[in-house]
């Protein structure tokens, strides 16, 4: 897996339902870049929110909508175990091609390496889909592994990258390092929408971000730059991106899904900006913000 991998939102209409028109429409757009893949029911498409039947739905319309020609990575949200491979085996036949694999919170505190190897061999064994691995900052309900799980969870057959989200510099490095030294086949994605570009320079494979999802193209080209090695150029390009990516995962962060509806809808791109509760829409200070970062970058 390398490349820019947009991570979704999920358009909804009034009354919370999924807006599947504003979907396919908002998908046959973004389809358009050299993108490297969808992610869709993740943390940006509110897929924590979403009913089982609807994850699945989503996935068969973004299927239908690429033909197949693009992979599809979608969130697995954690549970009891045999209902997880449930989930999972769902996600394949609706046409996913990937799972991210959100870490359970069970494994906070330090939870033994062995544990958490047989979670992620037990939902590639039930399912056979190929899964990504999960390292998300505390803060945001997730995990940070270390060296041993990260080793043993990376060897295993089914595990193809992980998605790496501290929003920590230095642990990024130290996770790349890690992976590249035992596991170099497996693929490491940024998923630190604060430094995307630092990433790619570092030597990430791609970004798996909510950020994707709009100016997608720059992102891209910014991708391609970086791997020629015109670091300047690339540079340019992240500066340009910069300040819109601060407005957007602006405190508190829980608020980016709702201001993504609101730079997406501005675009054109999704009909309205609903996002499901408990997420709250944003004040109208908030929209003028982001109107202006989308217009300083060159987006709107």
């Amino acid at each position: 897996m390398e490349g820019i991998i947009p991570a979704i939102v999920c358009p909804m209409l009034e009354d919370y339902s999924v807006d599947e028109d504003s979907l396919r429409n908002y998908v046959k757009w973004i389809s358009s870049f050299r993108i490297g893949g969808l992610a869709v029911n993740v943390d940006t498409g509110e897929g924590f929110h979403l009913l089982p039947e609807e994850r699945l739905q989503v996935i068969r319309i973004v299927k239908e909508v690429t033909g197949g020609k693009i992979p599809i990575i979608a969130g697995l949200q954690p549970g009891y175990i045999p209902q997880t491979v449930g989930w999972a085996c769902g996600s394949r036949d609706a046409g996913a091609d990937a799972l991210l694999v959100f870490p359970s919170s069970v494994f906070a505190g330090g939870y033994a390496s062995e544990v958490v190897y047989e979670y992620y061999r037990t939902i590639y064994e039930g399912a056979g889909i190929p899964l990504v691995v999960f390292q998300l900052q505390p803060d945001l309900g997730g995990v940070i592994f270390d060296q041993e799980t990260l080793r043993l969870v990376t060897s295993l057959e089914g595990v193809i990258a992980v998605k790496e989200a501290s929003f920590d510099a230095r642990k990024f490095l130290e996770t790349l390092r890690i992976v590249k030294k035992f596991n170099p086949r497996v693929s490491v994605l940024t998923g630190n929408d604060n430094f995307i570009y630092e990433s790619l320079a570092l030597g990430a494979d791609g970004a798996l971000i909510g950020f994707g999802t709009i100016g997608t193209d720059l992102l891209i080209e910014m991708y391609e730059l970086t791997k020629n090695g015109r670091y300047k150029e690339a540079m340019e390009i992240a500066s340009r991106l910069q300040p819109l990516a601060d407005v957007i995962f602006a405190p508190p962060v829980r608020a980016y899904r709702a201001r993504l509806k609101e730079a997406l809808a501005m675009l054109g791109i999704i009909r309205y900006t609903y996002v499901r509760p408990p997420l709250k829409p944003i004040p109208e200070g908030e929209k003028e913000a982001i109107r202006k970062a989308l217009t300083d970058a060159g987006i709107l």
